[in-house]
C-alpha cells in the first residue's frame, strides 16, 4: 500500500518549480525516505521524467565504491555514464536520485557546482544528514534546500486507515471554533489515536498493521527498527558506539521517572561527568533523526529559541510505537483500556513531542523549582507569545498546579494554555483551554 505522505506535496511542488536548489529529504533511517522519493518520480513524474536515475551512496561504498573516488562534477558524470549513460539527457527530461547521500560527505560540497552546471535535475535524501553537516567544511547553503521528514504523523495515520480528507478538513474547522465532536465520532477518533500510540508512524508498522492487524508482527518489525537505530552509529569508533547505544536504552526507563531528563551519571555510572562529556553522543541521537530533543526553559520569551536555557535536557524516542513496544509489548490493554494502574504520561508525552517536531516546532519545556514543570512550551506566532501545552493521560486532567502557576507569572505575558487529554468536551476556564488530546494534530 502506498501511504500518504505530507512531504509528498513538497517534492511534487519542488520538481514543479525549476528551483535554483536541489532538495534534500532528510531523516532517520526507515522512515520512508527512499519510497516517497521513488514514488512520486517514477509515478507522478514519469511522463516529465522518463529517464529516471537512482544511485545509493551507501550499497556503493560497500560493493563497487564507484563514486567514492569522484572528487568533481566531472568524475560524477563519468561514474555516472558507466551506469546509466543511455538515460543521461537533460535536465527537462532527466531526474537523478542520490539516496543515503551522507555515505559520501564531499558530495554535499558537490552539490552546488552540479546545480551551477544544471544538466540535470537532482533530488537526495540523507539518513544521518544532520550528523554529517556538523563535520562537513563547506556547506553549499545556497545550492541546497534541506527538507526534514519523520514516521507518519497522526493525520497521516488517519488517512492510511480510511479517514478522507474533507473529514479531516471539517475537524480541523471545529478545532479552530473550539467545537466538540460528537460522541460517535470522537469514540472512533480516539480508539485510532490509541492504536496509534502502539503502532507509531514507522511504515513497515503501518503497513503490516492494515494488512495482517497482528500486535505480534507490529511489535517484530518494531524491535528490528529499535535494535538497528541502537547499533547504527556507524561513523564513531568502539568507545563512542557504546555510549550512544547506552544513552539510547536508558531513554525509555528515564522517561518513566518523574522528572524525565536524562541524568549524566547514569550514562556510565560515574560521578562527576558533565553533559560536555557526551556532547558527540547527544549530537548523533538528535541530528540522526532517532531521538527528540526537549530543553528546559525556566523563563521563557518569545521566541523561545532566544530564551536563556539550562543543562536539563528530555530525549524522546522518534516514534511512540517503538517505545510503547518497549514498555508494554504485545498487551495492548494497557493503552486500549485505561488500565488504572498503568500510567500513561510518558506515553501521551512522547506522541505530542513527535506530533509538534514533525509540524516544525522547537521543543521546550518549563522547569522552575519554585513552579514546577509545564510538559511543553511552543512559540505563538500569530500572537507573538508563548503556548504552553500540559499533557494528561488520566482523570484529573484539571488538576495542574505547574500551568496555573506559568500563566499567572505577568513578566511572561502569556495569554492562555492548553491542557490536553482523553475527554470530549472542549471548554475554557479561565485562560485555561481543555481539548482532546487527538486535537494536537492541528497544532
Amino acid at each position: 500500500m502506498v501511504l500518504y505522505r505530507k512531504i509528498q506535496e513538497k517534492i511534487i511542488n519542488y520538481l514543479k518549480s525549476n528551483s535554483n536548489k536541489i532538495m534534500i529529504i532528510d531523516g532517520a533511517r526507515q522512515i520512508g525516505k527512499s519510497f516517497i522519493i521513488r514514488y512520486v518520480c517514477n509515478e507522478l513524474f514519469k511522463d516529465k521524467y522518463p529517464n529516471y536515475i537512482e544511485i545509493n551512496f551507501v550499497e556503493d561504498s560497500l560493493g563497487p565504491r564507484n563514486f567514492a573516488e569522484a572528487k568533481n562534477k566531472d568524475d560524477f558524470y563519468f561514474k555516472l555514464s558507466m551506469l546509466a549513460g543511455e538515460k543521461m539527457q537533460d535536465k527537462n527530461n532527466t531526474i537523478v536520485f542520490i539516496d543515503e547521500i551522507q555515505e559520501y560527505p564531499w558530495f554535499l560540497t558537490m552539490l552546488k557546482f552540479l546545480k551551477q552546471d544544471d544538466r540535470f535535475t537532482y533530488i537526495c535524501s540523507g539518513s544521518l544528514l544532520g550528523v554529517t553537516l556538523l563535520k562537513t567544511p563547506s556547506i553549499p547553503i545556497g545550492s541546497i534546500d534541506v527538507v526534514h521528514m519523520y514516521p507518519l504523523d497522526f493525520e497521516e495515520f488517519l488517512l492510511a486507515n480510511g479517514f478522507n480528507n474533507f473529514v479531516i478538513s471539517a475537524m480541523k474547522d471545529k478545532f479552530k471554533k473550539l467545537e466538540s465532536l460528537d460522541e460517535s465520532t470522537h469514540r472512533k477518533v480516539l480508539d485510532l489515536f490509541k492504536k496509534y500510540l502502539l503502532v507509531g508512524g514507522l511504515p513497515d508498522a503501518v503497513n503490516s498493521f492494515l494488512e495482517k492487524i497482528n500486535i505480534v508482527q507490529v511489535r517484530e518489525i518494531q524491535t528490528i527498527i529499535h535494535d538497528f537505530y541502537g547499533d547504527d552509529a556507524s561513523k564513531y569508533d568502539k568507545e563512542h558506539k557504546l555510549k550512544i547505544k547506552r544513552i539510547y536504552d536508558l531513554i525509555p526507563s528515564t522517561l518513566e521517572n518523574k522528572k524525565k531528563r536524562i541524568v549524566v551519571q547514569d550514562i556510565e555510572n560515574k560521578k562527576g561527568k558533565r553533559f560536555s562529556n557526551y556532547q558527540d553522543e547527544f549530537d548523533y541521537l538528535i541530528n540522526s533523526g532517532i531521538t527528540l530533543e526537549v530543553k528546559a526553559l525556566s523563563n521563557p520569551v518569545f521566541p523561545l529559541i532566544e530564551s536563556s536555557g539550562k543543562n536539563l535536557l528530555k530525549l524522546y524516542l522518534n516514534d511512540v510505537g517503538i517505545l510503547t513496544n518497549i514498555l508494554y509489548k504485545n498487551n495492548i490493554n494497557a493503552i486500549l483500556n485505561d488500565e488504572k494502574s498503568i500510567n500513561l504520561g510518558t506515553v501521551y508525552e512522547s506522541v505530542v513531542a513527535s506530533e509538534l517536531k514533525a509540524h516544525g516546532y522547537n521543543l521546550f519545556y518549563y522547569d522552575n523549582k519554585a513552579n514546577g514543570e509545564v510538559d511543553f512550551l511552543i512559540d505563538d506566532y500569530d500572537n507573538l507569545t508563548v503556548l504552553p501545552l500540559e499533557i494528561k493521560s488520566g482523570k484529573n486532567y484539571t488538576i495542574h498546579s505547574a500551568i496555573n502557576k506559568f500563566l499567572s507569572n505577568k513578566d511572561y505575558n502569556v495569554q492562555k494554555g492548553y491542557v490536553l487529554s482523553n475527554e470530549r468536551i472542549i471548554f475554557q476556564k479561565e485562560n485555561i483551554i481543555y481539548l482532546p488530546i487527538y486535537y494536537i494534530m492541528f497544532f
